[in-house]
């Protein structure tokens, strides 16, 4: 395979005349096989604003190809493979169908292992139904919300599939995210999403082939304890609208997600090791989404697709203020798991069409600002401004919000005057009063250093709206570097609540590293562990 790489086109130009220009490139007429490999914006010298290619060719000669065209090279694609081990007589227990739990599950399904997958939540279709009526009227089930139920917190995101790992495995992501409903473009993309609207069709799509296969996936029941036996995992012990059951199994994945706070408590009476671990504390931040546009586009903003933005800075006080989760043409929405407190996150349809756009404005917290040594003392913390938040906000699951201009104390006047997203409502407050001072006075310096990257970022008119408390996990369950084993053998924790990864790709990604895992330690003799 030939791959060609730094095409340039310009923004009127169809993906036609991209094989125009590469068969022209050639010499020939015609190719065995044409696929693109990576397609992205090149917007750093305005107005020339253009899109760069490389494209995969199967053609006679390539070798002669390769040494004649600039930026081109042979290249073999590789297939995922799994490694060869032997059977698990008892099912493996997989505990939470976010990213790391599904592609946990799938894969080991895919290679013949038997899954149970336990979900304390509802399925998608169900739990769709539940965010709607707690967006729409403030009806919190802390069973079934955007934290909790099949897909995770990620099914409503931006469903971004950038990471910065560099792992094999990211190929077999997308390419069953592809497969279970995901459109092309994400294989080839430079940055990837998948947006809610797809995400959902994708999670349930993953569920159905887990159950072909022979696997489980059991709605409505949560994991209450682990049962042991001489330091070994021997059962789960589950909760589900029937009554407490146990599963009898050797190998438990813990892909619980961010927000398992009570299944943290749990593990911690059970003296399964975890440390505290660092973590983000803000708001969401929202601009006119034309304004994002031509700031990053200039004139040619009509031409692209909505522009997104990444931006992070360091301060004098050493903390770092940097931005997450952009939602180009999305909204703020409500994502609280727990009565009495409120939570933001930002999520976008794949169509990217709405005419704000958000993100997390995050400030770095680390063990340093807790005077205790308790693992879940960031979890406490995420809490105590979750519920300040609530009492702020004053009824229904309020969001508390601010003009940026009133946050930094100048005019408010502005061209791009924002409307907040958030639902239920916004109550317009000082957001000193729900956070630490630490954390606003850092987002304030932060807003004026990235207006310098971003000319409008600091726009008087954008909104802030808050808390985002559950940007990652603020603890760690400690795993061995060799087995991905706990302290407790047969153990796995798995995923961003574990403390592993951080977004969709990175957490799908550990939960294939973690089958593979399960898989070969089971085929070792105990003395090989």
């Amino acid at each position: 395979m030939l791959r060609i790489s730094d095409i340039k086109l310009g923004t009127d130009d169809t993906e036609s005349d991209l094989r125009k220009k590469v068969l022209k490139l050639l010499g020939v007429k015609n190719v065995k096989s044409f696929e693109i490999s990576k397609k992205s914006i090149d917007a750093r010298k305005k107005p020339d604003i253009h899109y760069v290619y490389s494209v995969d060719v199967e053609t006679d000669n390539e070798e002669y190809y390769a040494k004649k065209i600039k930026n081109s090279q042979i290249v073999k694609k590789k297939t995922y493979e799994f490694p060869k081990c032997g059977k698990i007589d008892k099912p493996v227990v997989i505990v939470g169908t976010g990213p790391a739990g599904l592609m946990c599950g799938l894969t080991l399904a895919q290679n013949g292992y038997k899954v149970i997958l336990l979900e304390r939540g509802k399925c998608v279709e169900e739990r769709m139904k539940d965010v709607e009526a707690f967006w729409e009227a403030g009806f919190l089930n802390p069973e079934s919300n955007v934290q909790f139920g099949e897909g995770g917190a990620g099914t409503f995101s931006d469903g971004k599939l950038t990471t910065g790992i560099k792992d094999f495995r990211i190929r077999k992501v997308l390419e069953e995210f592809h497969k279970h409903g995901a459109p092309k473009e994400i294989l080839y993309y430079s940055k990837p999403h998948v947006g809610t609207d797809n995400l959902s069709k994708m999670v349930a799509s993953i569920r159905s082939e887990i159950r072909k296969l022979g696997g489980e996936v059991r709605f409505s029941n949560k994991l209450v304890n682990v049962k042991t036996d001489n330091g070994e995992i021997c059962g789960a012990v589950v909760e589900s609208d029937s009554g407490e059951y146990v599963i009898e199994t050797n190998n438990i994945v813990l892909a619980i997600g961010h927000s398992a706070r009570d299944t943290f408590l749990m593990l911690q009476n059970r003296n399964i090791a975890m440390e505290q671990k660092s973590f983000s504390v803000g708001a969401r931040i929202e601009h006119s989404q034309e304004m994002i546009n031509k700031s990053q586009y200039g004139k040619a903003y009509k031409k692209l697709p909505a522009a997104d933005y990444k931006m992070a800075v360091h301060l004098e006080s050493g903390r770092g203020v940097y931005t997450f989760c952009m939602c180009p043409g999305g909204r703020v929405v409500a994502s609280a798991s727990e009565d009495g407190g409120v939570v933001t996150n930002g999520m976008s349809y794949f169509a990217r069409d709405g005419k704000n756009a958000n993100s997390a404005l995050l400030v770095n917290v680390t063990p340093s600002d807790f005077k205790t040594d308790d693992p879940l003392a960031g979890m406490y913390f995420q809490r105590e401004i979750e519920q300040r938040a609530f009492e702020v906000g004053g009824k229904n699951y309020n969001a508390p919000c601010q003009r940026v201009g009133d946050f930094l104390g100048t005019e408010s006047n502005s061209e791009y005057t924002v409307e907040p997203t958030y639902k239920p409502n916004v109550t317009w407050v000082n957001l000193d009063e729900v956070f630490p001072k630490f954390i606003t006075d850092s987002m304030r310096e932060g807003i004026v250093l990235m207006d310098n990257k971003l000319h409008g970022f600091a726009d008087n008119g954008a909104v802030i709206t808050g808390p985002e408390t559950r940007s990652s996990s603020p603890v760690r369950i400690i795993r061995d570097k060799k087995t991905m084993q706990s302290n407790i053998k047969g153990l796995y924790p798995c995923g961003e609540g574990a403390g592993y990864a951080g977004g969709i790709m990175s957490a799908a990604v550990d939960g294939i590293k973690t089958a593979e895992m399960v898989a070969i330690n089971n085929g070792r003799g105990k003395n090989e562990q």
